[in-house]
Parts: C-alpha cells; structure tokens; sequence
C-alpha cells in the first residue's frame, strides 16, 4: 500500500469550502407547517389581530421562494433580512400564544377540556421547535448563504460529523435538517446532546428555547393531569 506524501494537503471538509447552496424546500416546509399550525390555534391564544403576523410570515416565505426556488443562490442584504423577519414574526406569534396560555393556566381560565388544552401546548411546543431550528439555520456562520460561500471558517455548532470527518461522506455540511434536530433535542432534553454551542449567543438562545419548552411542558402536562383527575 503506498503511504501518502508527506507534503500532502489536508483535505479541507465541505462545511468550509463553497458549495452549491441549500435546498430551499425543507425550510420552507417547516414554515408552511407552523403557519397551518398559528391559523389552526383557536382566537383566545392568538395575538390579534388575527391575520397581521400570519399574513406577514406567508409574504416572506413567498418572496424568499421566488428569490431562490430550488437552491440558496442569490444573496442579497434584502432576502437576508426577509429571513430574519420571517423567523422573527413566527417566532412572536408562537411567544404570544405561549404567553397567553401560560397566563391562563395560571389563572385557571384554560378551560375543562384536557384533549384540547394537550393539543393546543403541542402546537405551541411543536412550533417552539421549529422557530429555534431556524434561528439556529439562520444565524450559524452568519446562515445558510455565508456558509455556502465559506466566508467564516469558526462555526459557532460544533456537530459530530466535525470532530470525526471519516465518519462523514466528504460532502457533508450541516443543512436545516440538522438544524431542526438540534432543536428538538434542545426542547426535549433541555441541554445539548450530540452538538454542542460555542459562541454565546448559541448559548442563550438554546438557554431562552429550553426555558419555554419546559414552562409549556410543564404547566400543561400538570394542568391537564388534574382535569383528568
């Protein structure tokens, strides 16, 4: 077997070089789901009025679609706030509806009905999930398009697949899937599994999205065990 030479270059993994760009549709997905979800939610856990947030997350989605309809490969200052201020406005209408149902689990206004108020703090805790992973998606390495340059070569999620690259495919780099996982663990376990934050601002964000999912988790499992009791 013949040994590599010794001036070799290291191979430089995927995630730092340029790429081709994300997929767009498995982001948009997810936001087509939460909307479904916000819409779905009944008057009493919606900030009203009823349409402005919704209404403001589907004109995003579709200016961002039109802009890159199957790959991420237009970059513009404008799509990148578009971005921010979709996963911004989801994200507040998710913290108002959790806040109004916290506010009446603690008042004792929730209501009788132990299926619908279990559904109602799935949604919100589902949606929870989904907003994060793509503030996680949009802001890791300065989000998808700078990371599809290779502008920033520190990320601030070390995934597994980047301390072991010969457990990887050589093409590997972090998509929203990963990003979307990443949250769910975070919701779930309340701390960091397989990818761990290293900027600060990774920290608290996974510090503000542990605290809500377990405010949720935990008024409402506890509210719906007394009605059914």
């Amino acid at each position: 077997m013949s040994e590599q030479p010794s001036d070799a270059k290291p191979r430089v993994p995927a995630w730092r070089r340029r790429t081709r760009g994300e997929h767009r549709w498995p982001s948009i997905l997810a936001v087509t789901g939460v909307i479904v979800v916000q819409l779905l939610l009944p008057d009493r856990l919606i900030l009203h009025p009823r349409w402005l947030l919704p209404g403001i997350e589907i004109a995003l989605a579709l200016a961002l679609v039109v802009a890159n309809p199957v790959r991420l490969k237009r970059d513009h200052p404008a799509l990148r706030l578009a971005g921010l201020g979709l996963v911004a406005a989801m994200t507040v209408a998710n913290a108002g509806s959790a806040a109004l149902l916290i506010a009446r689990l603690l008042g004792g206004t929730a209501g009788h009905d132990a299926v619908s108020l279990i559904g109602n703090g799935v949604a919100i805790y589902a949606t929870n999930i989904v907003a994060f992973g793509l503030w996680y998606w949009e802001l890791d390495r300065g989000g998808p398009m700078s990371r599809a340059h290779g502008d920033r070569q520190h990320t601030d999620f070390l995934f597994a697949q980047m301390t072991q690259p010969d457990a990887a495919p050589p093409d590997w780099e972090p998509s929203f899937l990963d990003y979307l996982y990443l949250s769910y663990t975070n919701a779930t376990a309340f701390s960091p599994t397989d990818t761990l934050p290293l900027s600060r601002w990774t920290k608290m964000l996974m510090l503000v999205q542990s605290a809500i999912a377990l405010a949720t988790i935990a008024l409402v499992v506890a509210r719906a065990v007394n009605i059914l009791h």
